[in-house]
């Protein structure tokens, strides 16, 4: 609708990920590095974070992108799955019986390492959104990696997911895993000048002939209230340019955003735009509620030793640790 008044060939900010259309930021630049590296130098196993809408998918992409044809892949981006129905979808995509039999699978899939080791191959298994896999699935998972036979290491498993992986992986149960990762990656959002090289690119490829559609005014608060998010400055802007266009502005200035900002917000919603809540609240909330939680023990010992016990001395040093002092019998 607006894209022959601003003078584009196609639409810059659309929220789908294009591996043609990839800004690389430094951070971006780094991930894919990294990525590479990790199927290059066989690294067994990888975790890239990210908070939602920073590009971990299309990042993906871009390395599924890169791979030559030594490398078999098998990219999961639903991981929602029951042991039995992840065992049927690794079949699959690397072609392999299944028939519900989890030892006839795990024979063939030894087979599969050895083949690619003999014909000199790489296995990738890429999991998205790996911060909903349940811990069973995880333990699954590690258990193939035993699989791939000392000398060989053929096999690759990258988790990529939102910052609650991190805490997923702090499960005593996933040591094991833990002590396996080989490479760590948290993928950073957009800075100031980032945002505006951003948006710059985008329109550039989508054909801009006048790249300075939004003034240097707007770049700031776009970058302000989406942190440098690339899916939201998608919104935003595309937004803008929507309203710009329906009230015949050739220029974005800040004015119009927060215009735009406004029309975007999600009632009850705390910030201007669906941000991704800060990981350390959740931790910040779990250490407040086992101080409640202590607190309640002591309380309720407080009184037990009030009640039952006679020895004065049990029921002050029970005291000592409460608000309130308990009268000894």
């Amino acid at each position: 609708m607006y894209r022959a008044f601003y003078g584009l060939s196609a639409k810059p900010f659309k929220l789908t990920p294009d591996s043609k259309v990839v800004f690389r930021s430094l951070a971006h630049q780094e991930g894919l590095a990294i990525l590479k590296y990790g199927v290059i130098s066989k690294k067994g196993f990888l975790v890239l974070t990210a908070n939602v809408g920073l590009g971990k998918t299309t990042l993906l992409q871009a390395l599924v992108d890169s791979l030559d044809m030594g490398v078999k892949l098998c990219l999961l981006n639903n991981p929602l799955l029951y042991r039995d129905e992840f065992f049927s979808y690794l079949a699959n995509k690397f072609g392999l019986p299944w028939d519900g039999n989890k030892a006839m699978f795990l024979i063939a899939f030894g087979e599969l390492l050895k083949k690619a080791y003999e014909e000199n191959e790489r296995i990738l298994l890429i999991i998205d959104e790996a911060h909903v896999l349940p811990v069973d699935l995880l333990e699954e998972i590690r258990l193939l990696s035993n699989l791939d036979v000392k000398g060989q290491d053929v096999l690759s498993i990258f988790l990529v997911g939102q910052p609650e992986l991190n805490d997923l992986m702090q499960d005593d149960r996933l040591l094991p895993l833990r002590q396996r990762i080989g490479i760590r990656y948290d993928l950073k959002p957009l800075s100031l000048n980032e945002t505006k090289q951003y948006i710059l690119f985008r329109l550039r490829s989508a054909g801009a002939r006048q790249p300075n559609i939004f003034t240097n005014e707007a770049v700031a608060h776009i970058h302000e209230v989406s942190k440098g998010t690339p899916r939201l400055i998608n919104i935003v802007c595309d937004h803008a340019l929507l309203t710009g266009f329906a009230e015949n502005r050739q220029v974005i200035n800040g004015e119009l955003i927060k215009s735009c900002v406004e029309d975007l917000h999600f009632p009850g919603e705390s910030t201007p735009l669906p941000l991704a809540p800060k990981t350390s609240k959740g931790k910040d909330l779990r250490k407040y509620m086992l101080v409640v939680l202590v607190v309640v023990f002591l309380l309720c010992a407080g009184f037990l030793a009030r009640e039952y016990l006679p020895d004065n001395r049990l029921v002050s040093w029970l005291s000592s640790f409460l608000p309130v002092q308990w009268p000894t019998k």
